[in-house]
């Protein structure tokens, strides 16, 4: 019986070998929630450097509201990893003289809603010092924690700054999606000579995404300003960053079933934005949706939308650039109305079909 079941086992493992199962790049990964990855970010980059160092409410002992600190404080005790009380605008502006003074401090908001209170440091300081010093003050700083809507918390906790951030000169935007962004921006924030504000998204905190060996090394960086093609595809480009990135791709798999291939590219950074990736894009689809989280006006889409208007890849487009954005009103607190007020695949699935032309019937945008 013995030999008999030893027989089958390695019969098994001979098909699954000529498979290629355990060659898959998928299941080859590292699986690790992006939690994980920026607490791996932060790690690294204090024990790299002994300048860097954490404030915010409950980073240390609690482990950090979203446990992204988890373990920090009791390996570098209270001087490296700081608690503070809650005052944004008391622990931000300490944060900033900080990074006066030569350390590199990384000033966690528990939600990026209640950065409103520290406006002043970081625009009328952080953003604007090395130019008003002419040069001669640097301030290596990262404002970081989640942005956006998160889930039955209404409009106070549910505003994406993305937009509001990257209008600023001086400031660096980033916006990861996986946790190998989460991780290779993180650390490229960190090492930043310049102001960085960098949006995260509470939704995401436990998803589990691949990471690469590489990824998972200690010199593992992304650089800023760099954007993604998440997938690639020939009709249609979706752009977008975050967690729209998945209603992205979620929608782009319905699609790819209807015959329709979109290229979604993970902005990751919103300031500076690589218009260039985006512009070769649609020199090859020729039609371009953008896809975000955030308000209509003023919207990062927007933003695409006039530099596509005002450069030579307006000549490329076959048809107009669709938004496709959350609702104009406050975030509301119910669960079906908040539901409504995000953009939803279908929402992304209907935008493709008006800028295809209703290449998709209406039946199977229905479906």
């Amino acid at each position: 019986m013995a030999l008999k079941s030893s027989v089958l086992l390695n019969g098994l493992f001979a098909r699954l070998s000529r498979r290629n199962f355990s060659t898959s790049k998928t299941l080859s990964a590292n699986m690790v929630p992006v939690r994980d990855a920026l607490k791996q970010a932060i790690d690294e980059e204090m024990e790299r450097d002994e300048k860097v160092f954490i404030l915010g409410e409950e980073v240390a002992q609690y482990d950090g509201a979203y446990k992204v600190t988890r373990g920090l404080w009791k390996k570098y005790g209270d001087k490296r990893v700081v608690d503070t009380p809650i005052t944004e605008i008391g622990f931000a502006g300490i944060a900033v003289g900080a990074a006066f003074a030569g350390l590199r401090p990384i000033c966690e908001f528990m939600t990026f809603n209640f950065a409103m209170q520290a406006i002043d440091h970081i625009i009328n300081s952080a953003a604007k010092t090395f130019y008003m010093s002419a040069g001669a003050v640097p301030v290596p700083i990262v404002f970081r924690g989640p942005n956006g809507a998160a889930a039955g918390v209404a409009a106070q906790h549910s505003q994406c700054f993305a937009a509001w951030y990257s209008s600023v000169p001086g400031l660096k935007v980033l916006m990861p999606y996986s946790s190998e962004d989460a991780k290779g921006l993180l650390k490229a924030a960190i090492r930043d000579p310049d102001p960085v504000v960098f949006l995260e998204d509470e939704i995401v905190y436990g998803v589990p995404f691949p990471m690469s060996d590489e990824a998972m090394s200690p010199d593992f960086v992304l650089p800023i300003g760099k954007a993604k093609v998440e997938r690639a595809g020939d009709h249609i480009t979706i752009v977008c960053a975050g967690k729209a990135t998945h209603t992205a791709l979620d929608a782009a798999n319905e699609l790819a079933g209807k015959g329709i291939e979109c290229e979604v590219i993970n902005l990751r950074s919103i300031r500076p934005l690589d218009f260039q990736t985006i512009a070769q894009s649609i020199a090859k689809t020729h039609h371009l949706i953008t896809l975000e989280q955030g308000w209509p006006q003023s919207g990062v889409g927007a933003e695409i939308c006039a530099r596509v208007m005002e450069s030579p890849s307006f000549f490329e487009l076959d048809a107009p650039v669709w938004r496709v954005t959350g609702a104009d009103v406050p975030m509301p607190y119910t669960r079906s109305l908040e539901t409504l007020a995000l953009p939803q695949r279908g929402d992304v699935v209907a935008a493709v079909a008006a800028v295809l032309g209703n290449r998709i019937s209406e039946a199977s945008v229905s479906q």
